[in-house]
């Protein structure tokens, strides 16, 4: 399950899938910047802009444990 928007916020670093690599599912990995979708939640994900400018849907929160991996 994607994460809802209450639980992605700007400087957070999370897995999204751009719209180009839908039908791959290649993640790419960067730090939020802005929020792009309004409702609480989406069934593809929440739509964020990261700060290198990449758009894309979070598939899920990178946490601490992840990252040193």
């Amino acid at each position: 399950m994607t994460p809802s928007r209450s639980q992605v916020r700007p400087g957070l670093t999370v897995d999204i899938v751009q719209k180009q690599d839908q039908p791959t599912g290649r993640l790419t990995r960067g730090v939020v910047a802005q929020l792009l979708t309004r409702s609480p939640s989406h069934p593809h994900g929440i739509k964020v802009r990261l700060t290198s400018g990449q758009v894309g849907r979070v598939q899920r929160v990178v946490t601490s444990e992840d990252s040193s991996a």
